[in-house]
Protein backbone atom coordinates (compact mmCIF):
# COMPACT_ATOMS: atom_id res chain seq x y z
CA UNK A 1 0.00 0.00 0.00
CA UNK A 2 0.96 3.28 -0.49
CA UNK A 3 2.15 5.69 2.40
CA UNK A 4 -0.41 8.15 3.77
CA UNK A 5 0.88 11.83 3.47
CA UNK A 6 1.13 13.63 6.74
CA UNK A 7 -1.95 15.04 7.88
CA UNK A 8 -1.25 17.89 9.78
CA UNK A 9 1.57 20.16 10.73
CA UNK A 10 4.25 18.74 12.82
CA UNK A 11 4.31 21.72 14.71
CA UNK A 12 0.45 21.78 15.81
CA UNK A 13 -0.30 21.33 19.39
CA UNK A 14 -4.22 19.19 19.54
CA UNK A 15 -5.84 18.34 22.81
CA UNK A 16 -6.22 14.47 23.32
CA UNK A 17 -9.82 14.60 22.10
CA UNK A 18 -9.02 16.70 18.60
CA UNK A 19 -6.54 14.22 18.24
CA UNK A 20 -8.35 11.41 18.92
CA UNK A 21 -11.19 12.67 16.49
CA UNK A 22 -8.31 13.58 13.99
CA UNK A 23 -7.34 10.22 14.07
CA UNK A 24 -10.57 8.61 13.84
CA UNK A 25 -11.06 10.63 10.44
CA UNK A 26 -7.77 9.95 8.71
CA UNK A 27 -8.64 6.21 9.54
CA UNK A 28 -12.72 5.75 8.31
CA UNK A 29 -11.34 8.12 5.36
CA UNK A 30 -8.49 5.58 4.30
CA UNK A 31 -10.58 2.73 4.95
CA UNK A 32 -14.17 3.10 3.69
CA UNK A 33 -14.51 -0.86 2.50
CA UNK A 34 -12.32 -3.50 3.42
CA UNK A 35 -12.64 -7.10 2.94
CA UNK A 36 -10.36 -9.24 5.76
CA UNK A 37 -9.68 -13.17 5.98
CA UNK A 38 -9.44 -14.78 9.36
CA UNK A 39 -10.58 -16.84 12.17
CA UNK A 40 -13.51 -15.71 14.72
CA UNK A 41 -12.88 -16.11 18.20
CA UNK A 42 -14.14 -14.08 21.53
CA UNK A 43 -17.90 -14.25 20.25
CA UNK A 44 -19.76 -12.01 22.66
CA UNK A 45 -24.02 -10.66 22.12
CA UNK A 46 -25.02 -7.70 23.95
CA UNK A 47 -28.42 -7.21 25.68
CA UNK A 48 -28.55 -4.51 22.85
CA UNK A 49 -28.41 -7.19 20.37
CA UNK A 50 -24.75 -5.83 18.76
CA UNK A 51 -21.97 -8.80 18.74
CA UNK A 52 -18.62 -7.74 19.49
CA UNK A 53 -15.87 -10.24 18.58
CA UNK A 54 -12.22 -11.02 17.44
CA UNK A 55 -10.74 -11.47 13.68
CA UNK A 56 -7.51 -13.00 14.08
CA UNK A 57 -5.04 -14.92 12.09
CA UNK A 58 -1.07 -16.11 12.98
CA UNK A 59 -0.11 -12.88 13.10
CA UNK A 60 -2.29 -10.41 14.52
CA UNK A 61 -5.78 -9.77 15.74
CA UNK A 62 -8.29 -7.10 15.06
CA UNK A 63 -11.56 -6.19 17.09
CA UNK A 64 -14.90 -6.18 15.24
CA UNK A 65 -18.56 -5.22 15.73
CA UNK A 66 -21.75 -6.07 14.10
CA UNK A 67 -24.47 -3.87 14.32
CA UNK A 68 -27.99 -5.19 15.35
CA UNK A 69 -30.05 -5.98 12.17
CA UNK A 70 -26.69 -6.67 10.52
CA UNK A 71 -27.90 -10.01 7.96
CA UNK A 72 -25.96 -12.70 8.96
CA UNK A 73 -26.54 -16.15 6.88
CA UNK A 74 -25.38 -18.64 9.41
CA UNK A 75 -24.40 -18.79 13.51
CA UNK A 76 -21.33 -17.51 14.23
CA UNK A 77 -18.87 -19.49 16.52
CA UNK A 78 -15.27 -19.65 17.80
CA UNK A 79 -12.59 -21.02 15.24
CA UNK A 80 -14.89 -20.60 12.33
CA UNK A 81 -13.00 -18.64 9.05
CA UNK A 82 -15.09 -16.58 7.38
CA UNK A 83 -14.06 -13.15 4.45
CA UNK A 84 -15.60 -10.08 6.76
CA UNK A 85 -16.33 -6.73 4.73
CA UNK A 86 -17.02 -3.61 6.67
CA UNK A 87 -15.21 -0.62 7.58
CA UNK A 88 -12.06 0.67 9.82
CA UNK A 89 -12.85 3.02 12.81
CA UNK A 90 -11.36 3.91 16.00
CA UNK A 91 -12.70 4.15 19.54
CA UNK A 92 -11.47 7.00 21.44
CA UNK A 93 -12.35 5.85 24.68
CA UNK A 94 -9.95 2.98 24.80
CA UNK A 95 -7.70 4.13 21.75
CA UNK A 96 -7.99 1.30 19.65
CA UNK A 97 -9.13 0.69 16.70
CA UNK A 98 -12.15 -1.86 14.95
CA UNK A 99 -13.81 -2.95 12.02
CA UNK A 100 -17.47 -2.32 11.63
CA UNK A 101 -18.90 -5.16 9.88
CA UNK A 102 -21.40 -4.97 7.12
CA UNK A 103 -21.19 -8.06 5.37
CA UNK A 104 -19.43 -11.79 6.81
CA UNK A 105 -19.20 -15.05 4.45
CA UNK A 106 -17.30 -17.67 5.11
CA UNK A 107 -13.89 -18.31 3.60
CA UNK A 108 -14.67 -21.12 1.17
CA UNK A 109 -15.69 -24.24 1.00
CA UNK A 110 -13.70 -25.86 3.57
CA UNK A 111 -14.43 -24.10 6.37
CA UNK A 112 -18.14 -24.25 5.53
CA UNK A 113 -17.74 -27.98 5.73
CA UNK A 114 -15.61 -28.21 8.51
CA UNK A 115 -18.31 -26.20 10.50
CA UNK A 116 -21.37 -28.66 9.07
CA UNK A 117 -19.26 -31.74 10.48
CA UNK A 118 -18.73 -30.30 13.49
CA UNK A 119 -22.52 -29.14 13.70
CA UNK A 120 -23.86 -32.12 13.05
CA UNK A 121 -21.91 -33.93 14.91
CA UNK A 122 -22.94 -32.35 18.08
CA UNK A 123 -27.09 -32.32 16.55
CA UNK A 124 -26.57 -36.12 16.11
CA UNK A 125 -25.24 -36.45 19.78
CA UNK A 126 -28.42 -35.43 21.01
CA UNK A 127 -30.58 -37.74 19.03
CA UNK A 128 -32.00 -35.14 16.23
CA UNK A 129 -31.06 -37.79 13.54
CA UNK A 130 -32.11 -41.07 14.96
CA UNK A 131 -33.48 -43.48 12.76
CA UNK A 132 -36.23 -44.95 15.31
CA UNK A 133 -37.71 -41.52 15.42
CA UNK A 134 -38.66 -41.58 11.60
CA UNK A 135 -42.22 -41.31 10.93
CA UNK A 136 -43.64 -43.26 8.08
CA UNK A 137 -44.89 -41.35 5.07
CA UNK A 138 -48.72 -41.44 4.32
CA UNK A 139 -49.52 -43.04 1.69
CA UNK A 140 -52.60 -41.38 0.22
CA UNK A 141 -52.30 -37.80 1.56
CA UNK A 142 -54.99 -35.70 1.29
CA UNK A 143 -53.42 -32.42 1.73
CA UNK A 144 -49.43 -31.27 1.30
CA UNK A 145 -47.85 -28.66 3.22
CA UNK A 146 -44.59 -27.14 1.41
CA UNK A 147 -42.45 -25.01 2.82
CA UNK A 148 -40.84 -22.95 0.24
CA UNK A 149 -40.03 -19.93 -2.09
CA UNK A 150 -43.82 -19.29 -4.09
CA UNK A 151 -41.75 -18.04 -6.92
CA UNK A 152 -39.09 -20.66 -7.26
CA UNK A 153 -38.77 -23.31 -9.70
CA UNK A 154 -38.90 -25.56 -6.58
CA UNK A 155 -42.64 -25.06 -6.07
CA UNK A 156 -43.42 -24.92 -9.52
CA UNK A 157 -41.91 -28.11 -9.71
CA UNK A 158 -43.94 -29.91 -7.29
CA UNK A 159 -47.22 -28.83 -8.51
CA UNK A 160 -46.21 -29.82 -11.76
CA UNK A 161 -45.14 -33.78 -10.86
CA UNK A 162 -48.14 -33.60 -8.41
CA UNK A 163 -50.79 -33.06 -11.35
CA UNK A 164 -48.76 -35.78 -13.32
CA UNK A 165 -48.89 -38.24 -10.72
CA UNK A 166 -52.52 -38.16 -8.00
CA UNK A 167 -53.26 -34.58 -7.98
CA UNK A 168 -53.97 -33.87 -4.43
CA UNK A 169 -54.85 -30.28 -2.13
CA UNK A 170 -51.15 -28.43 -1.72
CA UNK A 171 -50.74 -25.55 1.11
CA UNK A 172 -48.03 -23.55 0.73
CA UNK A 173 -46.12 -21.55 3.48
CA UNK A 174 -43.93 -18.88 1.61
CA UNK A 175 -40.32 -18.26 2.54
CA UNK A 176 -37.44 -17.13 1.63
CA UNK A 177 -34.88 -20.00 0.71
CA UNK A 178 -31.27 -17.66 0.82
CA UNK A 179 -30.11 -15.08 2.69
CA UNK A 180 -29.75 -13.86 6.43
CA UNK A 181 -33.81 -14.67 7.07
CA UNK A 182 -34.22 -17.93 5.17
CA UNK A 183 -33.79 -20.44 8.42
CA UNK A 184 -36.25 -18.36 10.16
CA UNK A 185 -38.76 -18.21 7.86
CA UNK A 186 -38.22 -21.83 7.06
CA UNK A 187 -38.12 -23.30 10.58
CA UNK A 188 -41.52 -20.90 11.00
CA UNK A 189 -42.89 -22.44 8.43
CA UNK A 190 -42.52 -26.25 9.65
CA UNK A 191 -44.15 -24.99 13.19
CA UNK A 192 -47.10 -23.27 11.35
CA UNK A 193 -47.85 -26.45 9.80
CA UNK A 194 -47.29 -28.71 13.26
CA UNK A 195 -49.20 -25.89 15.08
CA UNK A 196 -52.47 -25.44 12.70
CA UNK A 197 -52.14 -29.58 12.03
CA UNK A 198 -53.92 -28.87 8.14
CA UNK A 199 -51.47 -31.34 6.42
CA UNK A 200 -51.03 -34.84 5.94
CA UNK A 201 -47.17 -34.50 5.15
CA UNK A 202 -44.64 -31.00 4.99
CA UNK A 203 -42.48 -31.17 1.99
CA UNK A 204 -39.17 -28.32 2.79
CA UNK A 205 -37.67 -27.70 -0.67
CA UNK A 206 -35.47 -25.58 -2.95
CA UNK A 207 -33.73 -25.83 -5.80
CA UNK A 208 -30.00 -26.15 -6.36
CA UNK A 209 -27.51 -23.65 -5.72
CA UNK A 210 -24.24 -23.41 -4.40
CA UNK A 211 -23.45 -24.97 -0.68
CA UNK A 212 -22.84 -21.16 0.46
CA UNK A 213 -26.79 -20.44 -0.80
CA UNK A 214 -28.41 -23.83 1.10
CA UNK A 215 -26.42 -23.12 4.35
CA UNK A 216 -29.86 -21.85 5.76
CA UNK A 217 -31.37 -25.80 5.68
CA UNK A 218 -28.20 -26.86 7.54
CA UNK A 219 -28.75 -23.90 10.67
CA UNK A 220 -29.49 -25.36 13.92
CA UNK A 221 -33.30 -23.62 13.91
CA UNK A 222 -34.36 -25.52 11.26
CA UNK A 223 -33.13 -28.83 11.51
CA UNK A 224 -34.52 -28.94 15.40
CA UNK A 225 -37.89 -27.62 14.00
CA UNK A 226 -37.95 -30.82 11.19
CA UNK A 227 -36.69 -33.23 14.19
CA UNK A 228 -39.33 -32.14 16.56
CA UNK A 229 -42.20 -32.14 13.61
CA UNK A 230 -45.45 -34.55 14.54
CA UNK A 231 -46.17 -34.38 10.81
CA UNK A 232 -44.24 -36.31 8.47
CA UNK A 233 -41.80 -34.44 6.95
CA UNK A 234 -39.87 -34.99 3.43
CA UNK A 235 -36.67 -33.10 2.78
CA UNK A 236 -36.30 -32.08 -1.17
CA UNK A 237 -33.51 -29.83 -0.82
CA UNK A 238 -30.85 -28.98 -3.73
CA UNK A 239 -29.93 -31.69 -5.94
CA UNK A 240 -28.81 -35.58 -5.46
CA UNK A 241 -25.18 -34.55 -4.64
CA UNK A 242 -26.28 -31.71 -2.22
CA UNK A 243 -26.74 -32.29 1.31
CA UNK A 244 -28.26 -30.28 4.07
CA UNK A 245 -28.44 -31.05 7.89
CA UNK A 246 -32.05 -31.06 7.59
CA UNK A 247 -32.16 -34.26 5.08
CA UNK A 248 -30.71 -36.19 8.34
CA UNK A 249 -33.39 -34.64 10.79
CA UNK A 250 -36.22 -34.98 8.13
CA UNK A 251 -38.43 -38.19 7.95
CA UNK A 252 -37.68 -38.96 4.22
CA UNK A 253 -34.97 -37.32 2.21
CA UNK A 254 -35.27 -36.37 -1.51
CA UNK A 255 -33.16 -35.99 -4.06
CA UNK A 256 -34.67 -32.92 -5.47
CA UNK A 257 -38.28 -31.32 -4.96
CA UNK A 258 -39.42 -32.83 -7.50
CA UNK A 259 -38.18 -35.99 -6.33
CA UNK A 260 -40.15 -35.40 -3.15
CA UNK A 261 -43.54 -34.67 -4.75
CA UNK A 262 -42.69 -38.49 -6.73
CA UNK A 263 -42.33 -39.63 -2.93
CA UNK A 264 -45.43 -38.35 -1.60
CA UNK A 265 -48.07 -39.75 -4.08
CA UNK A 266 -47.96 -42.63 -6.36
CA UNK A 267 -48.77 -42.61 -10.15
CA UNK A 268 -52.50 -43.73 -11.28
CA UNK A 269 -51.51 -46.04 -13.26
CA UNK A 270 -49.37 -47.58 -10.32
CA UNK A 271 -52.77 -47.33 -8.20
CA UNK A 272 -54.42 -48.95 -10.82
CA UNK A 273 -51.87 -51.77 -11.01
CA UNK A 274 -52.14 -52.29 -7.58
CA UNK A 275 -56.01 -52.40 -7.40
CA UNK A 276 -55.35 -55.22 -10.25
CA UNK A 277 -53.07 -57.05 -8.37
CA UNK A 278 -54.82 -56.95 -5.28
CA UNK A 279 -58.44 -57.89 -7.23
CA UNK A 280 -56.22 -60.86 -8.81
CA UNK A 281 -54.93 -62.09 -5.25
CA UNK A 282 -58.78 -61.64 -3.88
CA UNK A 283 -60.72 -63.29 -6.58
CA UNK A 284 -57.84 -66.33 -6.41
CA UNK A 285 -58.33 -67.01 -2.52
CA UNK A 286 -62.33 -66.51 -2.90
CA UNK A 287 -62.20 -69.25 -5.41
CA UNK A 288 -59.89 -71.54 -3.25
CA UNK A 289 -62.41 -70.80 -0.65
CA UNK A 290 -65.28 -72.09 -2.89
CA UNK A 291 -63.54 -75.21 -3.79
CA UNK A 292 -62.49 -75.97 -0.26
CA UNK A 293 -66.09 -75.48 1.17
CA UNK A 294 -66.94 -77.58 -2.03
CA UNK A 295 -65.23 -80.33 -0.71
CA UNK A 296 -65.89 -80.06 2.80
CA UNK A 297 -69.56 -80.62 1.66
CA UNK A 298 -69.38 -83.69 -0.14
CA UNK A 299 -67.21 -84.94 2.50
CA UNK A 300 -70.12 -84.88 4.63
CA UNK A 301 -71.75 -88.74 5.35
CA UNK A 302 -75.85 -87.70 6.65
CA UNK A 303 -76.61 -91.06 8.55
CA UNK A 304 -80.62 -92.44 8.35
CA UNK A 305 -82.91 -91.49 11.49
CA UNK A 306 -83.18 -94.80 11.83
CA UNK A 307 -79.60 -95.35 12.45
CA UNK A 308 -79.01 -92.82 14.52
CA UNK A 309 -81.78 -93.95 16.50
CA UNK A 310 -80.26 -97.25 17.46
CA UNK A 311 -77.02 -95.86 17.82
CA UNK A 312 -78.76 -93.65 20.48
CA UNK A 313 -80.39 -96.22 22.02
CA UNK A 314 -77.30 -98.53 22.43
CA UNK A 315 -75.39 -95.54 24.02
CA UNK A 316 -78.78 -95.33 26.94
CA UNK A 317 -78.74 -99.24 27.56
CA UNK A 318 -74.54 -98.81 28.32
CA UNK A 319 -75.26 -95.77 30.18
CA UNK A 320 -78.01 -98.17 32.19
CA UNK A 321 -75.73 -101.15 32.82
CA UNK A 322 -72.95 -98.44 33.70
CA UNK A 323 -75.12 -97.08 36.20
CA UNK A 324 -76.54 -100.46 37.71
CA UNK A 325 -72.84 -101.79 38.32
CA UNK A 326 -72.15 -98.36 40.33
CA UNK A 327 -75.27 -98.21 42.12
CA UNK A 328 -75.09 -102.20 42.89
CA UNK A 329 -71.25 -101.30 44.39
CA UNK A 330 -72.47 -98.63 46.66
CA UNK A 331 -75.25 -100.55 47.79
CA UNK A 332 -73.07 -103.53 48.88
CA UNK A 333 -70.46 -100.74 50.46
CA UNK A 334 -73.56 -99.22 52.60
CA UNK A 335 -74.54 -102.89 53.73
CA UNK A 336 -71.39 -104.01 54.84
CA UNK A 337 -71.27 -100.49 56.86
CA UNK A 338 -74.60 -100.75 58.57
CA UNK A 339 -73.68 -104.95 59.78
CA UNK A 340 -70.58 -103.14 61.33
CA UNK A 341 -72.16 -100.83 62.69
CA UNK A 342 -75.41 -103.77 64.16
CA UNK A 343 -72.24 -105.87 65.71
CA UNK A 344 -70.80 -102.40 67.95
CA UNK A 345 -73.01 -103.59 70.88
CA UNK A 346 -71.44 -106.84 71.59
CA UNK A 347 -67.74 -105.17 70.78
CA UNK A 348 -69.10 -102.92 73.78
CA UNK A 349 -70.29 -105.47 76.19
CA UNK A 350 -66.89 -107.79 75.69
CA UNK A 351 -64.28 -104.86 76.42
CA UNK A 352 -66.65 -103.37 79.48
CA UNK A 353 -66.14 -107.46 80.82
CA UNK A 354 -62.36 -107.22 79.99
CA UNK A 355 -62.29 -103.72 81.86
CA UNK A 356 -64.27 -104.76 85.26
CA UNK A 357 -61.93 -108.58 85.47
CA UNK A 358 -59.04 -106.08 84.98
CA UNK A 359 -59.80 -103.47 87.85
CA UNK A 360 -60.76 -106.76 90.23
CA UNK A 361 -57.60 -108.03 89.42
CA UNK A 362 -55.99 -104.85 90.72
CA UNK A 363 -57.63 -104.69 93.80
CA UNK A 364 -56.79 -108.29 94.69
CA UNK A 365 -53.35 -107.31 94.25
CA UNK A 366 -53.60 -104.20 96.08
CA UNK A 367 -54.95 -105.84 99.14
CA UNK A 368 -52.32 -108.54 99.35
CA UNK A 369 -49.51 -105.69 98.88
CA UNK A 370 -51.55 -103.83 101.89
CA UNK A 371 -49.51 -103.56 105.50
CA UNK A 372 -52.83 -104.98 107.14
CA UNK A 373 -52.10 -108.25 105.35
CA UNK A 374 -48.51 -108.24 107.14
CA UNK A 375 -50.15 -107.68 110.23
CA UNK A 376 -52.79 -110.50 110.30
CA UNK A 377 -50.08 -112.29 110.18
CA UNK A 378 -48.74 -111.43 113.59
CA UNK A 379 -46.61 -108.51 113.12
CA UNK A 380 -47.29 -105.39 114.70
CA UNK A 381 -45.90 -101.01 113.83
CA UNK A 382 -44.66 -99.30 116.66
CA UNK A 383 -44.39 -95.38 116.50
CA UNK A 384 -43.29 -92.36 118.32
CA UNK A 385 -45.28 -89.26 119.46
CA UNK A 386 -45.08 -87.41 116.32
CA UNK A 387 -46.79 -91.18 114.83
CA UNK A 388 -43.07 -91.83 112.96
CA UNK A 389 -42.45 -95.59 112.81
CA UNK A 390 -39.56 -96.78 115.40
CA UNK A 391 -38.10 -99.69 113.04
CA UNK A 392 -34.63 -99.81 115.70
CA UNK A 393 -34.41 -99.41 119.81
CA UNK A 394 -32.20 -96.34 119.21
CA UNK A 395 -34.88 -94.56 117.07
CA UNK A 396 -36.97 -92.74 119.80
CA UNK A 397 -39.74 -93.43 122.52
CA UNK A 398 -42.36 -95.04 121.72
CA UNK A 399 -45.79 -93.97 122.50
CA UNK A 400 -48.08 -96.77 120.13
CA UNK A 401 -48.55 -99.87 119.05
CA UNK A 402 -50.66 -101.35 115.90
CA UNK A 403 -51.92 -104.36 115.46
CA UNK A 404 -53.93 -106.13 112.70
CA UNK A 405 -57.23 -105.59 115.35
CA UNK A 406 -56.37 -102.20 116.77
CA UNK A 407 -53.87 -99.37 118.31
CA UNK A 408 -52.82 -99.44 121.79
CA UNK A 409 -51.10 -96.07 123.64
CA UNK A 410 -48.06 -96.42 125.80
Amino acid sequence: MQKPLPAVNNDTVFSVTDASALLKGVVESAFPRIKIRGELSQITRATSGHIYMTIKDAGAAISVIVWRGTPIPFKLEDGLEVILTGRFTTYPARSNYQIVASEIEMAGVGAILKMLEERKRKLAAEGLFDENKKKPLPRLPKVIGVVTSPTGAAFQDIQNRLRERFPVRVLLYPATVQGATAAGEVAAGIEYFNKMNNVDVIIVARGGGSLEDLLPFSEEIVVRAAAASHIPLISGVGHEPDWMLIDFAADYRAPTPTGAAEAVVPTKLALFQEIDNMWVRLSGNFTTRLINAKQRMESIVIKSPKQMLMEHTQRLDDVGRTMNIIISAKMTNAHQKIDAVSSFPNIMQNRLSNLTQGVLHLGQMLNSLSYKNVLSRGYAIVRDANNKIISKIGDGQPTSIEFADGIISL
